[in-house]
């Protein structure tokens, strides 16, 4: 296998595909407004051959939240361990991880907000779980960079930079500049939120 072979990421598997699509179309319709039909033919297949893949909507739902609270996680943990440098460049990391997310699983978002309700208690408690972690995970890394912010206010911090980068969904295509400067102007506005949040914190 060539070495460019080897770097090219793994093509969607059909999975995949519904999920991208079940996302999409719950995100625009609202998660009882769409038809396993409908998705099915969103992907090319009939809505009985999804039930081959998931066993309804309620699956997909609950693989779309989990998922990305998993992913989100994974991957903040992945970085955590891979950056070998000083707290600043561990959180920056962590901030344009997260600021992927936000400009490429917009529909994600508003599933959370709309839909996490709908699920099973026990996949509810795992999302929240997970969330929980990735938090939590911030949270050590923002009282690294910032050593004198105090615990509740570091996790108050990140709660509010969650906000602010998952607010992507809520603006109109036109309000966005490109993905390069969107990405950008996110990275400074979660920056100047945590310098802001340790400011405050030294003024009590």
């Amino acid at each position: 296998m060539s070495a460019n072979a080897a770097a090219r990421p793994a093509a969607p598997t059909r999975r995949d595909q519904i999920l991208k699509e079940a996302a999409r179309l719950f995100a625009e319709r609202g998660f009882h407004g769409v038809g396993v039909d409908e998705i099915g033919a969103a992907v090319g297949i009939s809505g009985p051959g999804l039930y081959r893949h998931f066993a309804g909507k309620d699956a997909m739902l609950a693989e779309l939240l989990v998922g990305i609270s998993g992913r989100l996680l994974t991957g903040g943990k992945r970085r955590v361990a891979e950056i070998d440098g000083p707290p600043e460049a561990v959180l920056d990391s962590l901030i344009e991880g997260h600021i992927d997310f936000a400009l490429d699983d917009r529909p994600l978002i508003t599933l959370h907000d709309r839909e996490l309700d709908r699920l099973r208690d026990s996949d509810r408690k795992l999302v929240r779980q997970l969330q929980r972690q990735y938090v939590e995970l911030w949270v050590e890394i923002v009282r690294r960079v910032y050593p004198d912010m105090r615990e509740r206010d570091a996790r108050a911090a990140v709660h509010a930079v969650f906000g602010l980068l998952n607010s992507t969904p809520h603006l109109g295509r036109g309000a966005l500049p490109g993905r390069p400067d969107t990405a950008a102007l996110l990275h400074r506005l979660a920056r100047a939120a945590f310098a802001a949040a340790s400011r405050s914190g030294q003024t009590r």
